[in-house]
């Protein structure tokens, strides 16, 4: 397979990643096109030693940070029409609030947790090769990611500690 084709090959995943990071469609797809973009006219830099995507995901995750870097915190407001839209859920309203605390929790984990917990849950890598494409050791991620379900826990109120942090509808005791 070409090059080309394995980077086209990528675009999903590199969409998905990107949208689970910057939880904004339109900078997401911005992000991925700036990677592609790169990736495109850097292809002669590809050395050949791992999967094209891979090298895909280095580049998206260091854009990412670069990104990042620059405007850490774009703003709390955010105008009415700018809100994505919520797809209608069908059967039990729990799990839809459960889904909704759970995503606001993950928007509150530090920058290298989240990205941790997504290349992991989101994308599935096994534990080798998110720590390849986060650039870390295999005990950083680990690490990491212990650190990101624990307060995930914590921040929705499912584990040890869920008293310290006040979430909606809850008290701090």
């Amino acid at each position: 397979m070409r090059v080309l084709d394995e980077i086209e090959s990528a675009i999903p995943a590199l969409r998905r990643y990107a949208r689970a990071l910057m939880r904004d469609r339109d900078r997401a797809d911005d992000l991925v096109q700036d990677c592609l973009e790169r990736a495109v006219a850097n292809r002669h830099l590809w050395r050949g030693d791992g999967p094209v995507q891979a090298w895909l995901f280095r580049i998206l995750i260091n854009r990412y940070r670069d990104l990042h870097r620059r405007d850490p915190a774009p703003g709390h407001l955010v105008a009415i029409e700018d809100l994505a839209v919520e797809p209608v859920q069908f059967g039990d309203p729990e799990s839809g609030l459960a889904l909704r605390e759970v995503r606001d929790a993950m928007a509150r984990l530090p920058v290298d947790q989240r990205e941790a917990l997504l290349i992991v849950a989101l994308e599935g890598k096994t534990l080798e090769e998110a720590a390849g494409l986060l650039e870390i050791p295999k005990g950083t991620l680990m690490s990491r990611l212990a650190r990101a379900r624990a307060t995930l826990r914590v921040l929705t109120g499912r584990g040890p500690g869920a008293d310290v942090l006040p979430g909606p509808g809850r008290e701090r005791k």
